[in-house]
């Protein structure tokens, strides 16, 4: 679930009584309301024996009252530099997705079909790496008694409202109540199987601000996994509009520092 691994910043929760599953994730769905988020991260992927390959990257989200945008662009190793993804989403539409490959110097978009391959060689998917709306989905609480790395926390399930808006057929998301992140979480096919894992980690608090510095997602299956790693993160800082659009990808991805 990269919407939420990546952006997992706000207050901590008021104590208060135990919200229902919905204003549960509406805290957490505030925290990606600043207008703009860069970001200097890293892939780190890892096979079935434990060999390992690192591919740096840098984000960049825009975001509005009409939906948000993700601008992810590769800039190392060298075979994977200037690869780019741009992720449109709109409330109560799917996602639009579009890769750039300076190799062929051409744009494509991202069918449905493709949502639930992994992105880049990553045990991230297309679909976790683009951005959930809190409105696609249902809610339930299950738990407020849930523990995961010490922390107390609530144990919700999200179902999708439409089987276009997700690939999984539910999902159980565990959010730390001491703050509106999101730790843990499972993901379900249709037939009921957990195809992937997220484990959010290093939690750290920057003011009033919550962020997770390290994020393994694992798929059971193949035995893989892989870490997103954090090193820098930027609010509010100017981005150009102009790049986020699948005409400009070639333009972003020529931008990127040498």
């Amino acid at each position: 679930m990269f919407w939420a691994a990546v952006l997992i910043f706000s207050v901590r929760l008021a104590a208060a009584p135990t919200p229902d599953a919905r204003q549960i994730m509406q805290q957490v769905d505030r925290q990606a309301s600043s207008p703009t988020t860069q970001m200097r991260a890293s892939f780190e992927t890892f096979d079935r024996q434990g060999h390992g390959k690192k591919k740096e990257f840098l984000y960049r989200r825009l975001s509005s009252g009409q939906g948000s945008k993700i601008l992810v662009v590769f800039t190392a190793p060298e075979e994977v530099r200037g690869v780019a993804l741009l992720s449109m989403q709109q409330s109560g539409l799917p996602a639009q997705q579009y890769v750039y490959t300076p190799a062929t110097e051409r744009v494509r978009s991202v069918v449905a079909q493709e949502r639930s391959s992994r992105f880049l060689g990553t045990d991230f998917s297309f679909e976790e790496i683009g951005e959930r709306v809190l409105d696609d989905f249902s809610y339930r609480l299950i738990s407020d008694q849930e523990q995961i790395d010490g922390r107390k926390a609530y144990k919700i399930e999200a179902r999708p409202s439409n089987a276009d808006r997700s690939q999984y057929q539910y999902l159980y998301l565990w959010v730390a109540q001491d703050a509106p992140v999101i730790v843990y979480a499972q993901m379900y096919n249709s037939n009921g199987v957990a195809v992937r894992t997220l484990h959010a980690t290093g939690l750290r608090r920057a003011g009033e601000v919550w962020g997770a510095r390290h994020t393994e997602v694992c798929t059971p299956a193949d035995g893989t996994r892989t870490v997103l790693t954090i090193q820098e993160v930027k609010f509010n800082l100017p981005l150009d509009a102009s790049l986020f659009t699948p005409q400009a990808l070639a333009a972003a991805a020529a931008s990127i520092p040498k």
